[in-house]
């Protein structure tokens, strides 16, 4: 127990830079991989949250954007959303790695944006805006014209019918949806470190550390199922708190109609 507790003081920042700067190379012990692993997940969370958090509001002006009238606000939003729905998000990491490392030979202030926590979180959030920007677009489309015309009854117009009336009713019809996109965002946080974008000093992510004792050990059966272990629990912690979102959207609502989330998982994108 005390040799565990040691390799967690010695590994489990150890993605971030802190604690022991070299990985082991024998022996390696189920502490070792449980905790090595883990401490890789902190970029799995770091990646999923940023890119969710800021994808939102950008997903949220694109179904806007795709909802206008205007010509110059709906066709770059359709382009856009249709650009990074259209293309396999491994292939939008490797262009945005080498656009980014042009831009840095030229320009030397873009440095950061050749490493995995700027570059790659920008290509998650223009990922996850896409498609998240479709879904509430297609919310959009289903508000009941009753709620529109009930608001126009009381007088709201613009900015106060938007708040309290389309944005509120698109969100508590989106949300199941989006509980789905969410969970595959965090799975798909797992291809930053297999793109180009390098893991630099060995700071990857959860898949990193299990491919690196999956290739010492030549068995992957065992780092892999506790990566699996790691992301069930990150997705029950996903479910439960958009959950408990979904309830407070959906609290005026009697309960035979409030909206059920349901969890399907998409297996390809």
């Amino acid at each position: 127990m005390s040799n565990c507790l040691q390799t967690i003081q010695d590994y489990g920042l150890r993605s971030l830079g802190y604690g022991e700067r070299l990985l082991p190379k024998t022996d390696f012990t189920l502490c070792e991989q449980f905790t090595l692993i883990g401490s890789g997940m902190i970029w799995n969370i770091y990646f999923g949250i940023m890119a969710l958090v800021t994808g939102f509001f950008l997903a949220t002006a694109l179904a806007l954007g795709k909802a206008s009238s205007n010509i110059w606000l709906r066709k770059p939003a359709e382009w856009f959303i249709f650009l990074f729905r259209g293309s396999p998000l491994f292939i939008q990491f490797f262009f945005a790695y080498f656009f980014f490392l042009s831009l840095k030979k030229a320009y030397p202030m873009f440095d950061a944006f050749t490493s995995a926590w700027l570059g790659a979180l920008i290509v998650l959030f223009f990922n996850t805006a896409a498609y998240s920007g479709e879904i509430f677009y297609g919310a959009l489309r289903s508000i009941p014209k009753g709620d529109v015309e009930a608001a126009d009854a009381y007088g709201m117009s613009g900015w106060s019918r938007f708040r309290r009336v389309i944005w509120p009713t698109m969100l508590r019809l989106a949300w199941p949806a989006y509980t789905n996109e969410a969970i595959f965002l965090f799975h798909a946080t797992t291809l930053v470190f297999f793109s180009a974008f390098p893991a630099w000093r060995q700071k990857g992510d959860a898949l990193y550390y299990a491919s690196y004792f999956a290739d010492k050990t030549f068995n992957p059966f065992v780092p892999y199922p506790i990566l699996a272990f790691y992301f069930i629990l990150l997705t029950l912690v996903v479910v439960g708190i958009f959950g408990l979102i979904n309830a407070r959207l959906n609290r005026h609502l009697p309960t035979a109609k409030k909206a059920k989330m349901r969890f399907r998982p998409n297996l390809v994108r």
